[in-house]
């Protein structure tokens, strides 16, 4: 493990200007305002924040760029926004708006060459690729799109390697097996991918307390994306920073 400090960073999935949460992408709830959470968040140490703009479409557009626009003013920390962004113009449209960085998904499957002239344009620190895995019949691991509905055909490392060639800057890796089920991250397609690129991997997926943080970190991923765990209200990000800290894990306190 590297000496870097690791992060923690909460998940505000947005729908309609609401966070929401489910289990294995369904059954959302609404669990309140994003500013204002993200600016909880902040206080209790977030070292970043992520809004995933899960109903994302043309219609929504000035919805999420006015919540860009209120984040950017409530907020120091970084903070990264994703969801149906499709084009260069789409990514400087939000950073213009205030967002550090864009988390493309189904736009960088389709069109790659969007991560690459994002890179080259705006720098590789403002591009993050989220990658949605599912594990296959076979124990390899599928790469889905469309908010998880759909199977792109593409394999989990050797895509995450292209990304990395194509220049992004960050790999937003999402277990849908274990999205919401607060059963731990997959530590498989974690450690796997931790192993084969250089680029930082963010874990998201499953986690429900500090030890599934930690372990995370320890098979090798550079930062942890939570969700339920801090919505719910269980466990303060000081808190598991405190407890990530007594287990030797270099953490922002």
């Amino acid at each position: 493990m590297s000496d870097l400090l690791k992060r923690i960073i909460p998940c505000l999935d947005v729908d309609g200007g609401r966070v929401v949460k489910g289990v294995n992408f369904q059954n959302l709830r609404d669990m309140g305002d994003p500013v204002e959470l993200a600016a909880r968040y902040e206080e209790e140490g977030a070292d970043e924040v992520v809004f995933l703009d899960i109903s994302a479409s043309a219609d929504n557009r000035p919805t999420a760029l006015q919540m860009v626009r209120n984040v950017s003013k409530t907020l120091s920390i970084p903070f990264t926004l994703g969801g149906g962004l499709r084009t260069l113009d789409d990514i400087y449209a939000f950073l213009e708006a205030g967002a550090d960085k864009v988390a493309l998904n189904t736009t960088a499957v389709k069109n790659p060459e969007v991560v690459e002239q994002g890179a080259q344009q705006f720098g590789s620190q403002c591009v993050v690729v989220a990658v949605d895995v599912k594990r296959n019949e076979d124990g390899r691991y599928g790469v889905y799109t469309h908010g998880g509905r759909n199977n792109s055909g593409l394999l989990a490392a050797p895509w995450v390697k292209e990304l990395a060639r194509l220049g992004a800057g960050e790999i937003l890796l999402t277990s849908m097996d274990r999205d919401g089920t607060g059963i731990g991250f997959d530590m498989d397609i974690t450690g796997q991918l931790g192993r084969d690129v250089s680029i930082p991997i963010i874990a998201s997926g499953g986690a429900r307390n500090p030890t599934h943080l930690r372990d995370a970190f320890l098979k090798g991923a550079d930062a942890v994306l939570a969700a339920t765990m801090f919505h719910s209200g269980d466990y303060r990000i000081d808190e598991a920073k405190r407890y990530l800290a007594g287990e030797g894990i270099p953490v922002r306190i």
